[in-house]
C-alpha cells in the first residue's frame, strides 16, 4: 500500500490532480445530501432529518478545505517552477516601462470663482 501512495503523490501535480477529483466528489456528494435533505422535510423522521443535514454541513466544511488545498498546491506549483526557473522571468526593458506608464496631466490652476459657484446653484436650483 505503501507503494501506491507513492505513486499518487509523487509529485505536486499528481497531488494536485487528486485533491481537484476529490474536490468534485465532495461536491456531487454534498448536492446529493441536499436533495436528501429536501425529500426528506415533509419526513417523518426529524433525527433523519437532522443527520442529513449535519452531513450537508460537514460536506461543505470539506469541499471548503480540499478547494484550499488545490489553491495551495496550485501556489507551490508556482513557486517551484520560479525557483528553479521552469518558468522564464522576462524582465522588461526600460522602453516597455516608459511605454506602458500613462501619461496623466493635472491643471495647475483652478477654475476660476464664477463657474465654481455658477455650477453649484445650478444644482441647488435642479
Amino acid at each position: 500500500m505503501t507503494q501506491e501512495v507513492g505513486i499518487h503523490f509523487d509529485s505536486i501535480e499528481s497531488a494536485h490532480d487528486f485533491v481537484r477529483l476529490l474536490s468534485q466528489a465532495v461536491a456531487d456528494t454534498r448536492r446529493e445530501i441536499e436533495v436528501d435533505v429536501q425529500r426528506e422535510l415533509n419526513g417523518k423522521s426529524p433525527r433523519h432529518l437532522e443527520a442529513l443535514r449535519l452531513a450537508a454541513y460537514t460536506l461543505e466544511k470539506l469541499e471548503l478545505h480540499t478547494s484550499r488545498s488545490a489553491r495551495i498546491l496550485n501556489d507551490l506549483r508556482s513557486l517551484r517552477r520560479l525557483l528553479f526557473e521552469e518558468r522564464k522571468v522576462v524582465a522588461p526593458s526600460p522602453q516597455s516601462k516608459a511605454a506602458k506608464t500613462p501619461v496623466t496631466t493635472i491643471p495647475t490652476t483652478p477654475p476660476p470663482p464664477a463657474q465654481a459657484g455658477a455650477s453649484s446653484r445650478n444644482a441647488v436650483a435642479a
